[in-house]
């Protein structure tokens, strides 16, 4: 489902999970998908 978004959307979205302080799990699933495009 990720591999559908851009980096920079990715990217975005992790900033906003943070920031909304939205569940630990998709914020990990997020982080996972980061680290497998090396843009942790």
């Amino acid at each position: 489902m990720m591999d559908c978004l851009s980096d920079a959307l990715l990217q975005e979205a992790y900033e906003k999970a943070i920031e909304l302080n939205l569940n630990h799990d998709f914020i990990q699933m997020i982080e996972e998908e980061l680290n497998k495009r090396s843009l942790n």
